[in-house]
């Protein structure tokens, strides 16, 4: 799955189970990776990523039910263009004023842990997954960030900004004109466009405007392909093996 999300007020603070949990303990779901990639945001915005300092397992429960678990979080400022990997088991929220790609699992399994103490349409407070959580999140802290350096290509950069076993992430970067070979059946290619304007091109010929904000879904098969732009960033997503 790939979202856009824009964050107008500070979203609820969350964690999401790996496979193995969810399948034995959410009628067979997957769990949920995710990774977000900052397509813009305000001065001064940051998202909560881990902890601040390792926890046992009776503290992080107890910090969620005595309305504390904020002063245990890890905040972190963002920018344009950071990257954050978002593995199983890691608490996470994205702030206010950051608006972000995320690309995930095919998943909807959430735990709430804290909601700023906000009600539902029922004027009742959402429920939190104390529980569930305390059972899946890892309690230690871990690096936020994940980008390679980027590599240079005749009419754009490329850096890995996210690879695990459920999907790849490339940042592309055009220049010019960059020419790509098909995947060979393996894994569909899907395309985001997060800053600029840039042009598909295929079938000897055929143009395909894409504007920021659209995204182009090329199916395993498409073939080879080109972009073109003279200033743009693409986020290339697939499902290819890992390296």
């Amino acid at each position: 799955m790939i979202k856009l999300i824009d964050a107008c007020q500070d979203l609820s603070v969350q964690v999401h189970p790996d496979d193995r949990y969810a399948r034995e303990h959410e009628n067979g779901e997957n769990g949920k990776t995710e990774c977000w990639y900052v397509v813009d945001c305000e001065e001064g915005a940051a998202l909560a990523y881990g902890f601040n300092r390792e926890l046992t397992k009776e503290e992080f429960r107890a910090a969620i039910t005595d309305g504390t678990l904020l002063d245990y979080v890890r905040l972190v400022p963002v920018h344009k263009g950071d990257v954050f990997f978002i593995e199983a088991g890691t608490l996470h929220a994205i702030g206010a004023g950051i608006l972000v790609a995320e690309i995930q699992q095919n998943s909807n399994v959430t735990y709430r842990v804290y909601d700023y103490d906000r009600v539902g349409a029922d004027g009742k407070p959402r429920a939190l997954h104390i529980e569930q959580a305390v059972d899946v999140t890892k309690t230690w802290s871990a690096p936020p960030r994940m980008k390679r350096p980027p590599v240079q290509h005749e009419g754009y950069t490329a850096a890995l900004i996210a690879d695990c076993p459920y999907f790849t992430v490339t940042e592309l970067i055009l220049t010019g004109e960059a020419a790509f070979a098909p995947a060979e059946g393996k894994s569909y290619t899907h395309l985001l466009c997060t800053e600029g304007d840039a042009a598909l091109i295929y079938d000897d010929g055929v143009v395909m405007p894409i504007a920021k904000g659209e995204s182009v879904f090329l199916p395993a098969n498409f073939g080879a392909y080109s972009l073109r732009s003279e200033s743009s960033t693409i986020l290339m997503t697939q499902t290819l093996p890992r390296a």
